[in-house]
C-alpha cells in the first residue's frame, strides 16, 4: 500500500496523487473531510490534488451530504468511464477477453475455445489480438482510452517473458507480439489472486494463497499484502510439488507431482476419457455427477488435501482461496471431503487459524486480475 508523504517535490505530489485515487477507488463515494481522515493528509494538499482529478476527469462529484453543523459536503467517486482495461486469459481449453471500465464492471467480452496441442505463441496471440479489438467494437469505446492489456497465462513470467511447459513455451515473449497498447503479462494464478485479494474472498487478509485447479494446478502466495514471486517468477508452481517419489509422469516432465493426481486433465485421463474432440470443462463436470467416478475423486481429493496442508505447514496462511474452473466443482461437490483431507495432515496450531473456501468470483477471475494489472499502473500513476 502506498503511505502519504509530505513536501513538495514531483514525486511526492505524485506519491499524495495516488493515495487519494486508490482511496476513491477501494472505499467508493467519500467527501474531501473524509479523505483527509483516511489517509492523513492536510485538508489543503487534499483540495489541490481533488482538483486536479476533477480537472483531468478521473474523479467527478456525485452529490452532497449533510455535516455536522456546518455545510453540506461534496461526494466524490471515481469516474467509471474516464477509461478502460482489457483482461485476457490464456487457458488451456480457451482464451477469454473482457473488457472493464474503472468501476471494474465488465462492458464486453469475447472468447476463442483452443483445442489440446493448439497452442503455440502466435496463434494464441492472434486469438488476444482479435478478441480485443472485438471487445473495444462490441462495447463502443474510444480505443484512445483503453489504458492497457493484463495477460493471465500458465507458467512461469520473467517480465514480458513467458516460460510454459505444458503449452511448449520457452522464452516466449508475448508482449512483443501484442502491439498497440501497453501490455502486462502475469501467470494466471497470480492474476486470479490479486482479484481475489482485491474484491473477493481474500479481501481483508495479508496472509493468504490462491489455488487455481483447471487442466493444471498452480497457487498465488501473498504474503503481508505482498504477492510472493521468487527470484526468477517461478513462486506458486505448487502443482508441481511431488507428492508422490517416482509416481505418475507429470506434463512438466517429472514424476509424482500433484498436478499428476488432481489437475482435470490427468483426473480425465484416468477415468479413460479422450480429450481429442470432447470439451474438458463439460467432461469434467459430467464425471463429477457420475456415481461410479467416485474413488477417482476420492483419491484426487486426499492428495489435494495433502498438497494444502502443505502449503498450511510451510506458509501459515489466514485464508486458502480455491479457484479455477475444476477448483470450483471440486469445492462445489467435495468441500467438507477437501477439508477432512487437509485438516488430517496439517499441524493443528495452523489448520485452526486458517480459513478454506472457494472463490469469490468465480470463472471470470483470471481476466479480472489481468485488467487490475493494468488499472494498478494507472492507480500509482
Amino acid at each position: 500500500m502506498i503511505r502519504p508523504q509530505r513536501g513538495t517535490s514531483r514525486d511526492v505530489r505524485r506519491t499524495n496523487r495516488a493515495v487519494l485515487l486508490r482511496t476513491l477507488f477501494f472505499d467508493g463515494e467519500r467527501s474531501r473531510f473524509e479523505l483527509a481522515q483516511a489517509t492523513g493528509l492536510s485538508p489543503a494538499t487534499v483540495s489541490n490534488v481533488v482538483t486536479g482529478l476533477l480537472s483531468d476527469g478521473i474523479a467527478v462529484e456525485v452529490g452532497r451530504v449533510e455535516s455536522d453543523g456546518g455545510r453540506p459536503r461534496v461526494q466524490l467517486r471515481v469516474n467509471a468511464h474516464h477509461a478502460y482495461a482489457v483482461g485476457v486469459e490464456v487457458g488451456e481449453t480457451r482464451v477469454g477477453v473482457e473488457l472493464f471500465d474503472l468501476s471494474m464492471t465488465p462492458r464486453a467480452k469475447a472468447e476463442t475455445p483452443l483445442r489440446p496441442g493448439r497452442h503455440a505463441p502466435d496463434l494464441v496471440a492472434g486469438h488476444i489480438r482479435e478478441g480485443v479489438a472485438a471487445v473495444i467494437a462490441q462495447a463502443g469505446v474510444d480505443p484512445g482510452r483503453v489504458l492497457g492489456v493484463g495477460v493471465g497465462v500458465p507458467g512461469m513470467v520473467r517480465g514480458s517473458v513467458v516460460d510454459s511447459p505444458t503449452f511448449g513455451w520457452s522464452g516466449v515473449r508475448l508482449a512483443d507480439m501484442l502491439p498497440g497498447l501497453p501490455v502486462f503479462v502475469d501467470n494466471g494464478a497470480m492474476t486470479l489472486g490479486l482479484a481475489e485479494h482485491w474484491f473477493g474472498a481474500g479481501r481483508g487478509s495479508d496472509y493468504m494463497i490462491m489455488v487455481l485447479i483447471g487442466s493444471g494446478v498452480g497457487a498465488c502466495i501473498i504474503t503481508d499484502g505482498i504477492t510472493v514471486r521468487g527470484v526468477s517468477g517461478g513462486a506458486g508452481e505448487w502443482g508441481h510439488t511431488t507428492v508422490i517419489a517416482d509416481g505418475r509422469p507429470c506434463r512438466c516432465g517429472a514424476r509424482g507431482c500433484l498436478e499428476a493426481y488432481v489437475g482435470a486433465e490427468s483426473v480425465l485421463a484416468r477415468a479413460g476419457i479422450d480429450l481429442a474432440g470432447v470439451e474438458e470443462e463439460s467432461a469434467f463436470a459430467a464425471l463429477l455427477a457420475d456415481p461410479g467416478a467416485r474413488p477417482l475423486f476420492d483419491e484426487a481429493v486426499g492428495h489435494l488435501g495433502a498438497g494444502l496442508a502443505s502449503l498450511i505447514n510451510l506458509l501459515n496462511p489466514e485464508r486458502i482461496v480455491l479457484g479455477g474452473w475444476a477448483g470450483l466443482l471440486l469445492a462445489r461437490d467435495h468441500l467438507p471431503a477437501i477439508l477432512t483431507a487437509t485438516e488430517r495432515s496439517a499441524l493443528r496450531c495452523s489448520y485452526d487459524r486458517v480459513a478454506i473456501g472457494a472463490a469469490h468470483l468465480g470463472s471470470e477471475g483470471v481476466k479480472l486480475g489481468a485488467a487490475i494489472l493494468v488499472v494498478d499502473q494507472f492507480l500509482g500513476a
